[in-house]
């Protein structure tokens, strides 16, 4: 579904950040879009940044379930510093917050929840209830192999000395020291 990202460019809280930049709100089955000025509030000034596509995947549903159940359904936009006229690139939007946390690992990536609207939350509802599948519990179990019997030395195995790792300097460096 193509969804429609707005962001919000208001003035920075501090003289080293002239801008804030957040998304605030999303625009499903929204058009094309290139920065269009939807509102301007004073300095605070809101854009239609860009038009990208929710997909949503079966192998993700868990995922979806998790956004769904919090108190604010949520979506995840993941963007990046621009590199051309444009502050901000939008890079994808995702339902999935596992998704979205992945993104954050980098360091690179900005990642803004945007709360859903209704109509959003019904479809990828919709979505999970025809494609969910909960997945069985296995535990795993233990080999039977007992392998506190054996007892390999002392030290590490890897280094090839005659004695053992922890035993006393030889009486030469004692010596030399």
């Amino acid at each position: 579904m193509p969804v429609g990202i707005v962001l919000r460019r208001s003035p920075g809280s501090t003289r080293w950040v002239a801008w804030s930049w957040r998304a605030t709100d999303v625009l499903p089955g929204a058009g094309p879009a290139d920065w269009r000025e939807l509102r301007r509030d004073g300095d605070a000034v809101e854009y239609h940044a860009a038009t990208v596509t929710l997909e949503l995947h079966g192998a993700e549903t868990e995922a979806y379930l998790t956004g769904l159940s919090a108190r604010v359904p949520s979506v995840f936009v993941v963007m990046r510093e621009g590199h051309g006229d444009e502050p901000l690139d939008v890079l994808l939007i995702t339902a999935s917050p596992y998704e979205a946390q992945d993104y954050t690992d980098s360091g690179e990536e900005i990642v803004e929840k945007v709360p859903m609207p209704g109509g959003l939350v019904a479809w990828v509802r919709d979505f999970v209830e025809e494609f969910h599948q909960d997945e069985e519990f296995v535990k795993r179990r233990r080999d039977k192999k007992r392998i506190d019997l054996v007892q390999d030395g002392i030290g590490d195995p890897r280094i090839g000395k005659p004695g053992d790792i922890y035993a006393s300097p030889s009486l030469k460096r004692r010596r030399l020291q």
